[in-house]
This record gives C-alpha cells, structure tokens and sequence, in this order.
C-alpha cells in the first residue's frame, strides 16, 4: 500500500450509511494512497473520510462532475488488514460499508493537529545524593522519554509536590512536545508468576503457536480461579518480544476489569492502552493515535476495540468469550467474539477464546478440531471448588415480603458469625420489577414502551430501564386516584439488601449494581473495600460475575435461580447455566471452603442439575442435540429483520408487503411478521421476521434479495440481526 499513484480520480469511503464509495479528483501532489485519510466537501459542508481505491476501473461518472479533495491528514493510512476487516463486517452483517467505517472513525477530532504540550524528562546532570522520594523518581525514568507531571506522580508513586520540586531544581528539564503523550511500554523482565504444571503446559502449547506465526485459535477454558489470566498474560508476554507487535484484549465490559488492570500493571509495570465508549474524547483521541502510530502495545477494550487501526496485530484474546455483552445489538449487529476471529485470521496471527462457561458454539468448534482446546481444571494454590446445594421454595416456603428462605438465612447468619463475607445474587436491577394498585390492579408502565417501568427505593421514583423515561413514584394511582395504593411487587437488589440489613442491622453491606456503580472509580473503590474486608454482605447483579477474586467471600446465595430460564430465546439455558456457573465462581477462591445455594422452584431443571452434580458435559450435550434438531445455531443459520416505526399501520403495511415476496426455499423456513415481544419501544411500533437456514445457505444473500425486491419504504426502519443473540 506505499507505492505512490499520480492519478487524479480517487473513490473515497465515508462514516455514512452509503453502501459504497464516492468518486472525487485530487491534486497530483497529494500522492494519495489507499487508506489515506482526507477531507472532502459534500452538499453543504465537509466530512472526513478514506481513500478506498486509485484509479478505480469500474467508474462512470464523466470527470467533470467530480469535486476535488479538499486535503489529506497528517496521519499513516488506515491499515490494508483494517480495510478488509471493515469490508468483511459489511458483508457479513448485512450493513452499509460507510457504517462499519464509521465506527473505526469513532474519534473526535482525530484530524486535528494536537496542540504543543510541555512534558519533562530526567536531567542529564543529578547530584550524586538525593533524597529517597527523589531517587524514586529517577529509578522510574524511562529513558529520556518526557512525561506530563501526572504521569510521572503515578509511575513514581510520590506527590506533585515532590515532581514540581525537582522541576524547580533542575533535576527534571522541560521539553516542548508536539502530539500526545506517549504510553509507557510494558516491561516483559518483572518477574512472572508462579504457573502450575497444567498452567505451564497451556501457556507452552499457546507460545508454541504463536511462533509459527499462523492463525490459530485456542479455547482457553478452565474452571473459576485457575489461572487463566496468568496463562494468556505469559502469551501477552511471547508476542511482545517482537519490538513492533502489537496485542488486542477484549473484555466484554471494561468498567467492571479493575482487578484485571491491577494484575496488569503488577506483570508488566504499566497499564495497557484502554479503549471503551466512556472515555473522554481526549483520551480516545489519544489511544486512537498511539494504535495506528504503533505506539500503543497492548490495547484492552470493549467489542469496539476491534476495529482500532492496529498496525502490527500480532495476538488477540478475548476473555469470558461467553459473555453475551458482545453482541451489539444496535447499528450494526455483529458479535464481538466471532468478528475478533475474523480479524485474527484477516491478521494471521493466534487468538485465545478464554472461558470457565464457554459458550457451546465455541466448544463445538472445539470439540471439531477446529480450535485448539486447552483446559484447566484446578483451582491454582490451596482453594477448592465450591459446594453447590438447591433450595426447594416448594418446601422452604418464603415469607410474605421476604425473599430470604429460613435455611439460606441460617448459613448467612453463621458466615456472619464466623467473620466471612457473603454474596446474594439477583440478576434484578432496583427496588422491584413492577408496581400496581392493590385498589384497582393498574399497573405502572412506560407511556414510550411496552414495558413496566421499575421502582427505585433509593431515588424514590420509577424508571424504564429501555428507554430511561422516569417519574416520582406518585402519592395517588393514576387510573383510580386512590391514595397510598401503590405497592411493589417482586425483588430486585433493592429489596434483597433492605431484608438483609433487617436481618442484620450491625453487618456492613455494598450493592453491587449499575445503579450504585457509576464510574470505574466508583467500582474500584468498592472492590478495594471487600479485598480489605470492609464489607460483610454483598448483594449484586451480573456485575459480580466477572472475574473477580475475594479472598473471604465463602457463602454465594442465588434468590431467584429460576430467573432467565425459559422463554422465547434459543439459548435461555445455557446463559442461566453460564451467570450460575460464573456466580458461583465467586465462592471459596483462597483458604477457605466456598459453599453455594440455588433458591429454586424448579430443582430438577437440567441447568441446576449440572451445576450441583458438576456434569455439566451432559446438560451442554443435551443442549446440543436440542439445537441440532431444529437446525439452530451453531448447527443452522438464524437472522432477524426488525422493522420499526411511529406508525403502527405503516409498519404493518411494510410487513405485509414484505412478506409476500419472502424467500421461497426448501432449506429456509421464515416465520413471522408479528408483533416483537417489546412490541412498542422509545416511541416505536416494532414487528419482527425470523429467518431459519440450514448451515449450507447464504442467508446474507437471500436477505439482500428479498430486500432488492421491496420499493422504497419511508418512515419504517428495517434492522438485520444475523444469528441474534435478542429475541425482544
């Protein structure tokens, strides 16, 4: 992609939802390349976008309709394997190329030429006596790479005061630097932990193929607590020997990784570059520059991450591949996981699936051959496997208002005793799902969707947790203006956290659930507070199930182990089996035994079956076979189109049309039009299609031919969802 090309016609790739390319002329003396990025003007005003082919043969448009380039960036170009991933995602997912492109350019002024900054570097000249504080500043220096005060207070961990003292003294000399500040390289020398004989051989197996430098993926699974950070982090290391390599690690939500930047930093003596929709737009500028500069070495982020212009991607991991957080489900539709593989294979380069819950289409490919399957099966250092046990509420009967059966309160009481933490889980965020009058049976919901808007004791009122719409919780029923009428029904955290601190006024308690935890701060804060054991009793959502490592945590409760078991969705049990297995994880993970218990009405569910007995290849085989009868993934394709709208009748109208020209195969089944379950949503009427295909055909390509056969529709949105993760 560096030889230069003096033509003059250039088609130019824009973040807009255009299925192709724009042709423009540019001046000869831009030497433009593919993969440049340049300015050009369109009706009005003037967007940045990508040079996506010179010289283009199959163009039509007479020369003197074409607008010029108005200038090129100062950047290197978009990388050819990013162009080709970007190109793959489009066709994969059914979407405008311009869409995908869009969001490799998520950057806010990332052609901007950044502004002049003053950093300081170690002086050459120091005295031969300093100060211990003021030694530790000098042990830290890099070099002579210059550094913002900040910078330099975090790696040395001493005050500013310290840092502007010797900038006063002339022990740190300042430096004008134009760009941004660099990231610290990581350090692979510090000394690396202690791998047990089965965490050798994995991390061997993975070295190994990475130094065949061929695509490779490796299913990493073992079971909570054995070590599998440890192992993919010696691979982290291998790749980094290569000077220019560089590493993506995708998690699925980076606010909830503290833990995992610690242990970080702990190996490689900094933080890895990280990438995710939170940060602000000066530091994903910078991340962005430091990717396609090849300055930053290793990048950890969410699914979005991989579409980072990497220069020299050289691994990819990506952890808790199971988790359903990588599925977008908005714009375009595609999964994290799969496309991660796409741009390791794009990459030829090794990729590690890590999970204790993998998902099954993972470990079908695995048990195909396909992946490399590597496991651990032992929890590293002395701790041990939990002890899993069911509650029958059919026999231990709840309370009214309670949600805490009398034998789970009797172990949480001598947990109490003995000075151990305990975990309840509820996959529930707020006070209660639902509020109605116990007057007249209205129910408070959405007025934007059709759903329950759901109470939240701590800020007194209800909220839609689709759409965000909120309200105090009113004083009167809106239908039958009775006062004081309104009254909660089921638990969320909420509810469970208030019954417990009843139960045990005394006990120190954190919720753990985005609605307590804001920031990563916020969450990094709190997690500090349980390791240091100023917590007795947690009580949280999914958040809890992600890796995290409390060495008193011993009692794991699950209120409501039935929750998410059934419904319209494919892979409802596997998912429960996947959070139970997750949470239970959480129990027991240092000296002391872990025991955990399922409240259930429904004990002898296959998923609560398999987690107690720890067979769990059973459950996953009769999964399987189940999904291998009705040709549903991995064993057949599905796709959803979801047509939205404001008007219902308009939506119909489109449905119906739709429908008369659906595909016509032997091998396809299309099931549908009919109303979402979510049927109103943000102010939207919303119908869905259902496709299902054996795995020999191109659903893609029968979408894009039934589509080519509808005429232009306004006012009705239509969403292509290949193999849908949401059935709502």
């Amino acid at each position: 992609m560096s030889e230069l090309f003096p033509s003059t016609r250039v088609q130019i790739l824009l973040p807009l939802p255009f299925g192709g390319v724009l042709d423009y002329l540019a001046d000869d003396e831009m030497h433009l390349r593919v993969g440049d990025f340049v300015t050009v003007p369109l009706p009005g005003r003037e967007l940045q976008g990508v040079v996506w082919e010179i010289s283009p043969e199959n163009s039509t448009v007479p020369i003197e309709k074409l607008k010029r380039v108005i200038r090129k960036a100062d950047l290197p170009p978009l990388p050819a394997q990013l162009q080709e991933f970007i190109e793959w995602v489009a066709s994969y997912t059914v979407s405008p190329l311009g869409s995908v492109l869009k969001m490799a350019l998520s950057v806010p002024r990332k052609f901007d030429k950044p502004k002049k900054k003053i950093f300081y570097r170690l002086s050459n000249q120091l005295p031969d006596k300093m100060t211990e504080v003021r030694k530790k500043v000098v042990d830290v220096a890099i070099a002579d790479m210059p550094m913002a005060v900040k910078t330099w207070c975090e790696i040395a961990a001493v005050g500013e005061g310290v840092i502007r003292g010797m900038i006063k003294l002339g022990l740190l000399t300042p430096q004008e630097v134009s760009g941004e500040e660099a990231f610290i390289k990581p350090d692979t020398t510090l000394k690396r932990a202690t791998l047990s004989a089965e965490q050798k051989h994995a991390a061997d197996h993975i070295i190994l193929q990475q130094r065949s430098g061929t695509y490779k993926a490796v299913l990493l699974e073992g079971v909570t607590g054995s070590g599998k950070t440890e192992v993919y982090f010696e691979a982290i290391a291998e790749a980094l020997s290569e000077e220019t390599a560089q590493v993506l690690v995708l998690v699925p939500e980076i606010s909830l990784t503290a833990q995992w930047l610690d242990r970080f930093k702990e190996r490689f003596g900094t933080e890895p570059v990280i990438w995710h929709s939170e940060m602000t737009p000066a530091a994903r500028r910078r991340a962005w520059w430091a990717t396609i500069r090849g300055e930053a070495r290793v990048i950890v982020g969410a699914r979005s991450a991989l579409f980072l212009p990497l220069q020299n991607l050289k691994l990819v991991i990506v952890d808790e591949e199971h988790s359903q957080t990588f599925k977008q489900d908005e714009g375009v539709m595609y999964n994290g996981r799969d496309m991660a593989v796409v741009r390791a294979v794009q990459s030829h380069c090794p990729i590690i699936l890590a999970s204790a819950t993998p998902s099954l289409e993972t470990l079908i490919n695995a048990q195909n051959g396909k992946y490399d399957w590597l496991y651990l099966g032992e929890r590293h250092g002395p701790a041990e496997l939990p002890e899993m046990s069911s509650l029958d509420l059919r026999i231990h009967k709840l309370k009214s208002g309670t949600w805490i059966s009398d034998p789970l309160r009797a172990e949480l009481s001598e947990n109490y005793t003995r000075g151990e933490q305990s975990l309840l889980y509820l996959n529930r965020r707020g006070y209660a799902p639902l509020t109605l009058c116990r007057s007249c049976g209205h129910r408070m919901e959405c007025p934007h969707c059709s759903a329950w808007l759901v109470e939240h004791n701590k800020f007194n009122r209800l909220e839609c947790h689709h759409c965000g719409f909120h309200i105090r919780k009113p004083e009167v029923c809106p239908s039958c203006e009775k006062e004081d009428s309104l009254v909660a029904c089921g638990p969320g955290v909420e509810r469970v956290a208030e019954e417990l601190q009843m139960l045990f006024p005394e006990a120190r308690l954190a919720v753990m659930s985005s609605d307590e935890i804001t920031s990563p701060k916020a969450l990094k804060a709190m997690i500090v507070s349980i390791e240091n054991h100023e917590v007795d009793f947690i009580v949280g959502t999914q958040i809890v199930t992600k890796g995290y490592h409390f060495p008193m945590l011993t009692l794991v409760g699950v209120i409501d182990a039935d929750l998410g078991m059934s419904g319209a969705d494919p892979r409802a049990a596997e998912r429960t089996w996947q959070q139970l297995e997750q949470v239970a994880g959480r129990a027991g993970r240092a000296e002391h035994p872990g025991r955990v218990m399922f409240q259930t009405y429904q004990p002898g569910h296959p998923v609560l079956q398999a987690l107690i007995s720890g067979d769990r290849d059973q459950f996953l085989e009769q999964e399987a076979a189940s999904r291998e009868a009705q040709d549903l993934p991995p064993y057949g394709k599905m796709a959803s189109l979801i047509l939205s709208g404001p008007d219902k009748n308009n939506v119909i109208i489109i449905c119906k049309t739709l429908a008369k020209c659906a595909p016509h195969h032997k091998d396809i089944t299309v099931l549908g039009p009919v109303a979402a379950p979510l049927s109103y949503l943000r102010g939207n009427y919303r119908y869905r299609f259902l496709l299902k295909a054996k795995s020999h055909v191109s659903i893609q390509n029968e979408i894009r031919h039934w589509l080519n056969q509808m005429p232009r529709h306004r006012g009705v949105k239509i969403q292509i969802d290949i193999d849908p993760y949401s059935f709502y």
